[in-house]
């Protein structure tokens, strides 16, 4: 399984440097199981899994397999899509629950 990170999860991570070590764990985690311990999002966020760190705080990913699976590559439409193999996954944002879908 190969793990990206987008700029805006990285720049999170450092803001919430709190969190890190959970953060880190959880990431782990869904490397290992990613479609168990995430959920498929809706609506402006499908194609997208989101997992909980903690109570209100969570991790907002792709995992190609499944999105292009579902047919969701052309939803959400990733640059750098053809380069990537169905094992990969990106940690697209991280932070609280409301701060994560822009609310």
């Amino acid at each position: 399984m190969e793990a990206l990170f987008e700029k805006a999860f990285t720049k999170a991570l450092r803001k919430h440097s709190g969190i890190k070590k959970q953060v880190e764990n959880k990431v782990r985690m869904i490397m290992e199981q990613p479609l168990a311990l995430g959920e498929p999002l809706k609506g402006p966020f499908r194609g997208f899994y989101s997992c909980p760190v903690k109570k209100n705080f969570i991790i907002i990913y792709l995992y190609c397999h499944a999105r292009r699976k579902k047919g969701d590559d052309e939803i959400v439409a990733c640059s750098d899509c053809a380069e990537r193999h169905d094992e990969t996954l990106k940690f697209v944002l991280l932070g609280p629950h409301d701060e994560a879908y822009g609310n």
